[in-house]
């Protein structure tokens, strides 16, 4: 479908004359029919009809018309999608069920107007060079892993540390806790089949289980989280780790349970990522949101501190974060 085509059908039939439309577009009248009749030619229909007045709207042109406008506002939408200072806010959230896209959620309840795409990459090594690139705005990340540091011109603030809970079936032997500690979870068959090698997740768990030997299992293929569920919801044995804002939804005679990890809490710690060079509006808008929290009383500035977690409540997070 030729736009400029349609365009030049809906200021035609908008204007009533062919002469106006073409005044409008700054285009010659001969140009708007012929515009209209290559329009024509391609829909198999007439348009409009010349009047004395000027071009009235045939009843296949009225009814082509409201499709017309949307094409044009399909138009625009894709190109402000992609154009500098007025696409929309581009932010990686790892995963719709993960903490990252509640936060972001609550930003967009904060500040309704702001425009947000969400997407959903792969490592923290694919964010961070869609970053660089300017494909997306921000990424929410764990950084940096073993071996590996941020380039100079990407910036990342911790801004989140989401606890860890332990999610067994209403059957295991944990199930009737309300709390566990990690010594308590040494010896129990921690199943996490998702963890990539090489990810800043699995990197992440690599240490969680060596600080406290603690045993997790990533055997057999990872068909997503509803059968990860039913396993569990059937397992006398196995327990897998979420972050406590992953949002789970499972029947109700599966009777999962999420059991608090506390002395200490482990914590996953998301950073927002962004180019130093980024100057879209609403990303600074989004870091103003985020902003760690500043605890009074430890110092003239205070003492910064990413939000999630209870203050008092002893955590921990792998040296490297």
């Amino acid at each position: 479908m030729d736009l400029d085509a349609v365009r030049t059908f809906v200021t035609a039939a908008d204007a009533g004359r062919f002469q106006d439309a073409a005044a409008d577009l700054s285009v010659t009248p001969q140009a708007v029919s012929k515009r209209i009749a290559a329009l024509e030619r391609r829909l198999g229909v007439r348009l409009f009809t010349r009047t004395a007045r000027g071009a009235k709207l045939t009843v296949d042109g009225q009814a082509f018309l409201p499709h017309a406008r949307d094409l044009l506002r399909a138009e625009e939408r894709a190109v402000g999608s992609v154009r500098p200072g007025r696409r929309a806010l581009r932010v990686d959230v790892i995963g719709r069920r993960l903490a990252p896209a509640t936060l972001l959620r609550d930003f967009r309840l904060a500040h309704p107007g702001t425009e947000l795409d969400v997407v959903t990459l792969f490592d923290a090594d694919a964010a961070v060079d869609a970053v660089r690139t300017g494909t997306i705005d921000a990424s929410f990340r764990a950084v940096t892993m073993p071996g590996r540091q941020l380039p100079d011109d990407i910036r990342a603030v911790r801004v989140f540390d989401e606890p860890l809970q332990l999610l067994t079936g209403p059957d295991h032997a944990l199930a009737a806790a309300r709390t566990v500690t990690p010594a308590e979870l040494v010896g129990q068959r921690i199943w996490m089949p998702g963890l990539v090698p090489g990810t800043e997740w699995a990197a992440y768990y690599d240490a969680l289980a060596a600080a406290f030997a603690v045993t997790i299992e990533v055997t057999g293929p990872d068909f997503g989280t509803e059968p990860l569920l039913d396993t569990l919801a059937g397992s006398r044995s196995l327990a897998t780790f979420v972050g406590e804002r992953t949002h789970l939804v499972w029947p109700a005679d599966h009777g999962l349970r999420r059991i608090a990890v506390r002395e200490p809490t482990p914590v996953y710690p998301h950073s927002l990522v962004w180019h130093r060079d980024n100057r879209h509006p609403a990303l600074a808008a989004l870091r103003d949101h985020l902003a760690p929290e500043v605890s009074p009383g430890t110092g003239p500035a205070g003492r910064f501190s990413a939000r999630g977690v209870h203050p008092g409540v002893k955590t921990w997070v792998p040296a490297w974060a």
